[in-house]
């Protein structure tokens, strides 16, 4: 994710104007104004352009192998889910074809959001971080937890444990809720608790149905110019949420995950130092992993994908 907020133009590095190829082979001039580890962000006009590319990062630093269709993938599933999530919360899209052309497909126009200083993260599982803080506290985020939990257990209800936004190229670090309300007030941080518990239960719910588990989900949150909490960047895919397929869930253990955690393996597996560069990820690797996104994306959305 962006840090500083994908559809905020607060802390972000402007670059030049581009001339990019627009309907009728007309050109449009839109400039860069930050370009992440996965996403470039650029300005048109009164608009924003969020635009996911096919890179893939691990351990905070990009392969040079990119992951085909992946940003193509990950656009796709976002818009069906602001779809499915929009009588909960309004989202920042304003349209997913009005885009230069050399962007189709991967491409959303969007509004400005003054975007809110706090990862937001559900959990209705635990694993990855939660499951590390958990082993050495017995809580997450402070959320004190019941005794004996192991890997992958379903927690008794989801939890709110968000975390800070951390600048890019350094570790998003664990808030409990008193740290948040100190950051951006009681009321707000009320809203922000309720809104993600909301999306992950429905978007759990959803995905359930098709076979689906939503282990945990990290959304992005910002303030519209007339005061409206709308959800922004990215929402429930394999980069921001983990999903586990139910037919092969069992707690005790790490679970099949359909996102770049096969990446994170192998790079782990090579004997990379995870210092840049990094080393070409192998083709199989490549496809195994993008076979992943394509399975999740159809199974959530009923679509096949060309």
């Amino acid at each position: 994710m962006l840090k500083g907020g994908p559809s905020s133009t607060a802390g972000v590095n402007k670059g030049p104007f581009l001339s990019l190829g627009g309907g009728g082979g007309v050109l449009v001039a839109v400039e860069l104004l930050h370009s992440g580890k996965v996403r470039d962000l650029y300005v048109d006009g009164d608009d924003l352009i969020l635009v996911a590319s096919d890179r893939v990062s691990v351990y905070d630093v990009v392969l040079p192998t990119p992951i085909p269709d992946k940003g193509k993938l990950l656009t796709a599933l976002s818009l069906w889910w602001f779809e499915q999530l929009a009588d909960l919360v309004p989202n920042h899209v304003i349209s997913a074809t009005d885009v230069p052309a050399e962007f189709a497909g991967r491409a959303i126009r969007c509004r400005r959001l003054e975007m809110v200083p706090v990862e937001c993260v559900a959990r209705g599982y635990l694993t990855g971080g939660g499951l590390k803080e958990y082993e050495n506290t017995g809580a997450v985020s402070g959320v004190e937890l019941p005794r004996g939990l192991v890997e992958a257990a379903i927690l008794p209800e989801p939890i709110f444990t968000p975390s800070t936004k951390a600048p890019l190229g350094e570790h998003d670090q664990p808030m409990t809720f008193a740290e948040v309300v100190e950051k951006v007030g009681g009321e707000t941080a009320e809203r922000l608790r309720r809104v993600t518990i909301d999306i992950y239960c429905r978007g759990a719910e959803l995905a359930a149905d098709r076979g689906i588990l939503v282990a945990d989900t990290k959304i992005e949150l910002g303030w519209a110019a007339d005061g409206t909490l709308v959800l922004g960047d990215e929402v429930l895919t394999p980069d921001s949420s983990r999903f586990w397929p139910a037919e092969s869930y069992q707690p005790g253990r790490a679970q099949f995950s359909y996102d770049k955690q096969y990446v994170r393996d192998w790079a782990t597996a090579s004997g990379w130092d995870r210092r840049d560069p990094a080393p070409e990820v192998p083709a199989e690797v490549v496809e195994a992993t993008r076979a992943r996104y394509v399975e999740v994306y159809e199974k959530l959305t009923g679509n096949r994908w060309e």
